[in-house]
C-alpha cells in the first residue's frame, strides 16, 4: 500500500497547475463563475423575474438582484421541496442540506445541485486533498481510510423525491461508490441520527482500522477519542491508530481545543482548517499552521463583501475581491451553483493576504456582544480563552457569553459560562487573565472596561461536564454540525442554561 503515496504524489502535481490558475487570477475566476451562473439559470424562475438574460456586467446584477436572507428565499426553497423544479436554478434539485449553524428552532433548508456537489464541495476537497499532498510528498494519508464524523439524513414527507440532512450526510450519500474504500465507519452507522449510539458503534469498528486522517466538528471528535482509549485500554490515540497524520477542521475556532487534540494523540500530527459550510465549500489552509485560509474562487460561487458598517441599511453596499482590505471585518455574501442569489451568509471573514486572498473567520453577524459598544465578536472571544487557559493550565470544552445589563446600582458586564475539561489552578486568575486578554485584544471592550465605569468585571460561572450537550439535547439540537453559540447580544441562551442548572440543582 505504501507504494500508492508517489502515485499520488504525482497525481497531486499533475492537478496543481489548475489550483495555480485560480490562485494566480482569482478575480478573473470570479468574473467567469458570476457569467456561468447568471448564464446557468437566466431562464429559471428567478432569473426571468430578475432579467438575468439582460444583465453583462457585475454592476448590473447588483442593480438587478436585491442582497437576500433565508427568509427571502424561503418561498423558492419551500416551493422546490414540494417537488418544483426551475425555480432558482436550472438543473434537478432533490437533496437540502440542513443548516445548523445556531440553535434556533428555525432550521434552514439549502438546496444542493449536482453542479453543487460536483463543481464546489467535491472540487474543493480534492483541491485540498492536492495541496496537502504537494505540502506533505511523502504522505501515506491515502494508504489507510479517512474517518468522518458525519450527520444523518431524512427522508422529506412533502415529497418521496427529496431529502435532507446535515451538509457532511448529503456528501457521505453522493459520493461515488470508490469513496466507500477510503472512508470509515461503514455508511449505515454514519448516517445514523442518534449521537450516543452512533458515537459507540463507530468506536467499535474504527478502533481496529488503519485510521489515517480525521475530518468532523472537534467536540464530538474528543468524545469519541476518550472512548476509544475506554475500550482499547490504550494511553492516546497514537497507540489505537499509529498512522494517523491529519485531523482536518472547521465550523468552529480550533483554538480552544488544541491542547486537548495535541495530549490525546500523542504524537505531533498535521491540523489543517477549512472553511466548509452548507451553503458552499469557501476555503482551506493551504499548509497547517499558516494564518488564514486559501479563497476558492473557481467553485462555483461568486462573493462580494459587505463592510459591517452597510449591514441593516436598506441598500447594503458591497465589495469585490479587488477593493477589499487588510484586517477589515466584512460579512460574507454569496450566489451559487445551487440558486442562492446574493444571499447574506451570516459569517463575517477577514482577509489576512491580499496575494494571494486569504481570509479568517471572525464571527457570525448574529453572534456577538455589543449592548454597550464594546463590539466583542468570537474572534477576539476566542483568543482571550485560549489566553487564559495558557496562563492558568485550564483547559475549556465550550462556553457562551451574554451581556448584563445596567442597574440602577451597578454598571453593565458580560456573563460567561464555560464547561471545562480541565479546571484552572486559580479560577479568580483564570477570570483576571479573561478579562485582560479581552482588554488585549479590543480597544472598544477595553474603553468601556476603564474605571468600572461602563462594563464591570466578568461575571463567569464554572458549569458542570456536559451541560452544554444536556442543553442541546433538551433543543433536539444534539450532533452533527450544531454547535454551542459562543457570543449572544441577548441573554436568551444564558438564562435557558442557567435555569436548566437551578432545575438539576
Amino acid at each position: 500500500m505504501a507504494l500508492l503515496s508517489p502515485a499520488i504524489s504525482s497525481l497531486a502535481r499533475l492537478r496543481h497547475w489548475r489550483i495555480e490558475a485560480w490562485r494566480s487570477h482569482p478575480i478573473d475566476s470570479q468574473r467567469e463563475v458570476i457569467q456561468n451562473l447568471v448564464t446557468s439559470a437566466q431562464y429559471t424562475e428567478f432569473g426571468r423575474k430578475h432579467g438575468f438574460n439582460h444583465i453583462y456586467n457585475i454592476r448590473d446584477f447588483k442593480k438587478a438582484v436585491p442582497i437576500n436572507e433565508y427568509d427571502d428565499l424561503k418561498p423558492y426553497i419551500e416551493r422546490i421541496m414540494q417537488g418544483e423544479q426551475n425555480v432558482l436554478w436550472n438543473s434537478p434539485i432533490y437533496w437540502f442540506a440542513k443548516s445548523s449553524g445556531t440553535t434556533s428552532d428555525k432550521s434552514k433548508f439549502i438546496p444542493v445541485s449536482e453542479e453543487c456537489l460536483g463543481d464546489c464541495h467535491y472540487k474543493a476537497a480534492k483541491d485540498v486533498l492536492t495541496i496537502y499532498y504537494m505540502f506533505n510528498p511523502q504522505s501515506n494519508m491515502l494508504t489507510g481510510k479517512g474517518l468522518v464524523l458525519g450527520g444523518s439524513h431524512n427522508i422529506n414527507p412533502l415529497n418521496d423525491e427529496a431529502r435532507y440532512g446535515d451538509l457532511s450526510a448529503v456528501l457521505l450519500q453522493n459520493s461515488p461508490f470508490w469513496g466507500n474504500w477510503l472512508r470509515t465507519p461503514d455508511l449505515d452507522i454514519a448516517l445514523m441520527d442518534k449521537w450516543e449510539e452512533k458515537l459507540e458503534k463507530m468506536a467499535r469498528q474504527t478502533m481496529h482500522e488503519n485510521v489515517t486522517s480525521i475530518s468532523g466538528v472537534p467536540t464530538w471528535t474528543l468524545i469519541l477519542f476518550k472512548r476509544l482509549l475506554e475500550l482499547t485500554g490504550k494511553k492516546t490515540i497514537a497507540e489505537v491508530w499509529p498512522s494517523l497524520e491529519l485531523y482536518i477542521h472547521g465550523g468552529v475556532s480550533f483554538t480552544p481545543y488544541k491542547e486537548q487534540f495535541h495530549t490525546l494523540i500523542g504524537k505531533p500530527i498535521h491540523y489543517l482548517e477549512t472553511y466548509n459550510a452548507s451553503e458552499g465549500f469557501f476555503a482551506a489552509q493551504e499548509k497547517p499552521g499558516d494564518e488564514g485560509m486559501l479563497l476558492f474562487t473557481d467553485h462555483g460561487i461568486f462573493l462580494e463583501f459587505m463592510p459591517m458598517s452597510e449591514y441593516g441599511k436598506n441598500d447594503p453596499q458591497t465589495i469585490g475581491l479587488k477593493d477589499v482590505d487588510l484586517n477589515t471585518n466584512y460579512a460574507l455574501v454569496i450566489s451559487t451553483n445551487g440558486g442562492l442569489w446574493r444571499y447574506l451568509l451570516g459569517d463575517t471573514i477577514r482577509f489576512v493576504s491580499l496575494n494571494p486572498y486569504k481570509i479568517i473567520v471572525s464571527g457570525r453577524i448574529k453572534h456577538y456582544i455589543n449592548a454597550f459598544g464594546e463590539e466583542v465578536i468570537v474572534d477576539n472571544s476566542d483568543k482571550a480563552i485560549s489566553i487564559a487557559c495558557q496562563k492558568t493550565g485550564a483547559i475549556v470544552n465550550d462556553y457562551t457569553a451574554a451581556p448584563v445589563y445596567f442597574s440602577n446600582d451597578s454598571s453593565g458586564a458580560h456573563e460567561w459560562l464555560i464547561e471545562f475539561e480541565k479546571e484552572p489552578d486559580n479560577f479568580d486568575a483564570f477570570v483576571k487573565e479573561l478579562d485582560t486578554a479581552l482588554q488585549n485584544t479590543n480597544s472598544d471592550y477595553e474603553a468601556k472596561r476603564y474605571k468600572d465605569i461602563a462594563l464591570s468585571m466578568p461575571v463567569v460561572h464554572n458549569i458542570p461536564k456536559g451541560s452544554f450537550n444536556k442543553w442541546l439535547q433538551q433543543k433536539g439540537k444534539l450532533g452533527g454540525q450544531h454547535k454551542v453559540p459562543r457570543l449572544s447580544n441577548d441573554r436568551t441562551y444564558v438564562e435557558e442554561i442557567l435555569k436548566m442548572q437551578s432545575s438539576c440543582s
